[in-house]
């Protein structure tokens, strides 16, 4: 079975010094499914498994047992050229997704070509009440529609999600963040005017002001606006 196959290639490619580091990053994941190989080597096998007839044996094997494989499999969506194919296996595989380096790595290269498509999926996503499915509709608002194609009410929908969960918060204030040193115009009065939770605008703060991309004068303002 190619689940096997891929889950000995990984074993034969853990990196033990590797490995307990990045366990210590990922709380949410238990220590014992991390094998612990390192993300460029992941890449390459992904690259090279994607060209496989039968990959879909390992696509329709969920729940994989390792992060690794959950990893692997990230890559691999990553890789589809096809956008309907890409986006059901997207939508397959988020409700797996149980930890947030598993989630920002699935980044599925094809939908910088669908981007209306996209964002009527992203609509979809952060109305999920599953965190890692919220906050990867978060990365893709951020990733593909603060440039070119942005909207003002993309920040609406940034700042209208509510929720208790870290992860998904932390998603937002990057969000933030990075809409200010893309927007910052646009961005601004959502501080300014207290539009965000409290823990939510003063993570977008900090996050803000340790940017290269915001210059020292709106740093120096956004500071003057801390407390929420």
């Amino acid at each position: 079975m190619l689940t096997e196959v891929i889950r000995e290639k990984l074993l034969q490619l853990s990196d033990e010094q590797y490995r307990d580091f990045q366990r210590s990053l990922i709380p949410s994941v238990s220590p014992d499914t991390v094998i612990g190989v390192r993300t460029p080597d992941l890449r390459k096998y992904a690259k090279r498994l994607i060209r496989l007839d039968d990959i879909h044996e390992f696509l329709d094997d969920l729940p994989h047992k390792y992060f690794d494989e959950n990893q692997i499999h990230a890559f691999i969506i990553s890789e589809i050229r096809d956008y309907e194919i890409c986006m059901k296996e997207v939508v397959r595989f988020l409700p797996y997704v149980d930890n947030w380096a598993t989630c920002d790595q699935l980044s599925p290269k094809v939908f910088v070509k669908h981007k209306p498509e996209l964002l009527e999926q992203i609509k979809i996503w952060i109305c999920s009440d599953e965190t890692y499915t919220i906050r990867f509709g978060l990365g893709m608002l951020m990733k593909y529609f603060l440039d070119d194609d942005f909207d003002q009410s993309f920040l609406d929908m940034a700042a209208g999600i509510r929720s208790e969960d870290y992860y998904v918060n932390m998603m937002r204030a990057w969000f933030f963040a990075t809409a200010l040193a893309k927007r910052y115009s646009a961005a601004v009065p959502y501080l300014e005017e207290r539009r965000l939770d409290s823990w939510t605008h003063k993570k977008t703060i900090r996050k803000a002001v340790e940017s290269f991309r915001i210059t020292p004068e709106q740093k120096e303002y956004l500071k003057t606006l801390k407390s929420a």
